[in-house]
């Protein structure tokens, strides 16, 4: 990865910690701090990538994830106090959202839409998108 793309930090998993059982508790923390707080949003969005990709952590696990909270100045009592009363609710948004990206053809992770109609599914060199763009234009300047 860090070939195709030099800004990237990845290191492929080497602590004792158990990787994450699934997404969902990072997405819920992710739609917690951007509805409470949307100036973090940012920073929560690329500590999540960080603790993953590169410091190996357990993103499913709430207390790292109230942790990654405390660290872009959310507070983590606050974060925690947030999951509790609202975890279901916003669970059921993440798996509708999950839910209808497959029923538009998305079946991977990441995908990106072009122009709301093309899916270009996985990690893509920039070469790529610029194909796909390029293409798209030429068919919208012959019609």
């Amino acid at each position: 990865m860090a070939a195709l793309e030099p800004k990237t930090s990845f290191v492929p998993w080497s602590t004792s910690s158990n990787p994450p059982t699934g997404s969902l508790p990072a997405q819920v923390a992710q739609k917690i701090i951007s509805a409470e707080a949307p100036e973090f949003a940012d920073a929560m969005h690329h500590k999540l990538l960080e603790a993953y990709f590169k410091r190996n952590l357990d993103i499913s696990d709430w207390s790292v994830l109230a942790h990654i909270a405390n660290e872009v100045g959310f507070g983590e009592s606050r974060f925690s106090s947030l999951v509790d009363t609202q975890r279901l609710g916003i669970s059921k948004e993440v798996i509708d959202e999950h839910n209808e990206a497959i029923n538009q053809g998305i079946t991977s992770v990441p995908t990106v839409l072009i122009n709301h109609v093309l899916p270009v599914p996985g990690a893509q060199e920039t070469e790529t998108y610029i194909n796909w763009i390029s293409r798209l234009i030429e068919r919208k300047n012959q019609h």
